[in-house]
C-alpha cells in the first residue's frame, strides 16, 4: 500500500512520470515491540527494598535513544557517529550515539503551548571545530533563534517572530558557513503568510549570526512567502537545492528552492494531508516524515532532470508511530524521531530515536 496514492504531481516543467522504483523488503523494517512492564508489588515491612528499575531498553536494534520527551529535532553528527537531539517540550538538548545513554548538551527555556517548544536544531558549518548549535524554539512571546555555544547560555541571535495558538513550529538548516534558511509557521493566520510586512509562513535567510546583531543589521532576506505550518527544511548538500515541507488548509506540500533562492517551484502535494514533517535530502532522493501517516515518505528524483520518478515510496509504515524530525546519515540511513507524546499513543519506550537503513531499490534505478 502506498499512502501516497492520492497525492498529485504539480511541477508541470519538471517533466513526465517515469515508473516508480520498486523496493524490496528492506522497505518495511520489522521492529520487535517491547510489551508494557508488570507493576512491582510493593515490599512488605522488614523486606529489602527492591532494586532500581533497568534502564529504558528498546529490543529493536534501529532504537538509538529511549524514554525521551516528543522529539521536536534530530541533526545527525557529520560523522554520522550519532545525533544531537531536541526534545520539544522541555528544550533539552541531548546527543545521541547507538549503544550509550543519551548526554545533555544544552536546555533552553521553552514555551510548549500548542505546537511550539524547540522544534528545529542546525548545526554550525563549522560544527567540529566550533561546537555551536542553532535553535528554533518558542518564548512566551514570540519564535525565534538562538545559539548555543558549549558552557554558555543561550544567545538570541533573532527573535519577534510571530506565536499563536497554532502554527508556532520552525525549521533550520545551513546552506553556507554565513546562511542559514529559517521557515517560520503562519502561527494560525494564513494571512499573515502572504503578508511582506509579517515573518509568519516564511522562508528567510539569516547572514547575521552573531548574538545582538539583529539591533544593528538589515531585515532577513525574504525568501519565499505563503507558508502553512512548518513541516520541514533540508539541504542537498552536493547541489546546494533546499527542500521545504509545509502543512496548508487544504494540502501538504514539498517545494524546491534553487540554490540562490530565485526560484521556488511546488513539486508534490498531498490532498489527504498526512502530516508533512521532518526530512533529509541528498542526490537523487528526498526522504520526508509524516506523522499522521506514521511513515517515511521517499521521493526519488530523476537525476538528469530533477522530476519527480513516479509515486513517493511508504518505508516503515506503521512500526514507530507518529514520526517528526527527520535527517539523512552520510551513509545514507534515516534518521527519525517520534512525537508519540504530542498526540499519539505512547509505548513504553517512547518517544525515540530511530534510525531506519534506506531500502535498496531493486529496480528503476541505476
Amino acid at each position: 500500500m502506498v499512502s501516497a496514492g492520492c497525492a498529485q504531481f504539480e511541477n508541470a516543467d519538471s517533466g513526465t512520470f517515469h515508473p516508480a522504483p520498486s523496493f524490496g523488503a528492506g522497505a518495511q523494517v520489522q521492529p520487535e515491540v517491547p510489551s508494557a512492564p508488570n507493576p512491582s508489588p510493593a515490599p512488605q515491612p522488614g523486606q529489602p527494598k527492591p532494586p532500581p528499575p533497568a534502564p529504558c531498553v528498546d529490543p529493536d536494534p534501529n532504537v538509538v535513544a529511549t524514554c525521551l520527551g516528543s522529539v521536536g529535532a534530530v541533526v545527525v553528527l557529520p560523522d554520522g557517529s550519532g545525533a544531537v537531539v531536541g526534545e520539544r517540550d522541555t528544550g533539552r538538548i541531548l546527543r545521541v550515539v547507538p549503544g550509550r545513554p543519551p548526554t545533555q548538551i544544552a536546555q533552553i527555556p521553552v514555551d510548549a503551548a500548542g505546537d511550539g517548544g524547540l522544534t528545529a536544531l542546525a548545526l554550525s558549518p563549522t560544527f567540529d571545530e566550533d561546537q555551536l548549535i542553532y535553535a528554533y524554539v518558542t518564548t512566551s512571546s514570540d519564535n525565534r533563534v538562538v545559539r548555543v555555544a558549549p558552557g554558555d547560555v543561550p544567545k538570541t541571535v533573532y527573535s519577534g517572530i510571530p506565536r499563536g495558538a497554532t502554527g508556532n513550529a520552525g525549521a533550520l538548516a545551513f546552506t553556507g558557513k554565513q546562511s542559514l534558511l529559517v521557515l517560520t509557521g503562519d502561527a494560525g493566520d494564513p494571512a499573515a503568510a502572504k503578508d511582506p510586512a509579517s515573518l509568519a509562513g516564511k522562508l528567510l535567510r539569516l547572514t547575521a549570526l552573531t548574538a545582538g546583531a539583529q539591533s544593528s543589521e538589515p531585515p532577513p532576506q525574504q525568501v519565499s512567502s505563503g507558508f502553512g505550518a512548518a513541516g520541514g527544511l533540508c539541504v542537498d548538500r552536493s547541489s546546494g537545492t533546499a527542500w521545504v515541507t509545509d502543512r496548508g488548509a487544504t494540502q501538504d506540500r514539498l517545494q524546491r528552492v534553487s540554490p540562490d533562492g530565485a526560484a521556488v517551484s511546488t513539486v508534490w502535494t498531498w490532498p489527504d494531508r498526512p502530516g508533512v514533517a521532518g526530512c533529509g535530502a541528498s542526490g537523487d532522493l528526498v526522504a520526508i516524515a509524516l506523522t499522521g501517516a506514521k511513515e517515511v515518505a521517499v521521493i526519488t528524483l530523476d537525476k538528469d532532470t530533477g522530476a519527480v520518478n513516479g509515486t513517493p515510496i511508504p518505508v516503515a509504515q506503521n512500526q514507530y508511530g507518529r514520526l517528526g524530525s527527520a535527517d539523512l546519515g552520510p551513509d545514507g540511513t534515516i534518521w527519525v524521531g517520534t512525537v508519540n507524546k504530542s498526540g499519539g499513543d505512547p509505548g513504553p519506550t517512547d518517544d525515540r530515536v530511530v534510525r531506519i537503513p534506506l531500502p535498496k531499490p531493486s529496480g528503476g534505478r541505476d
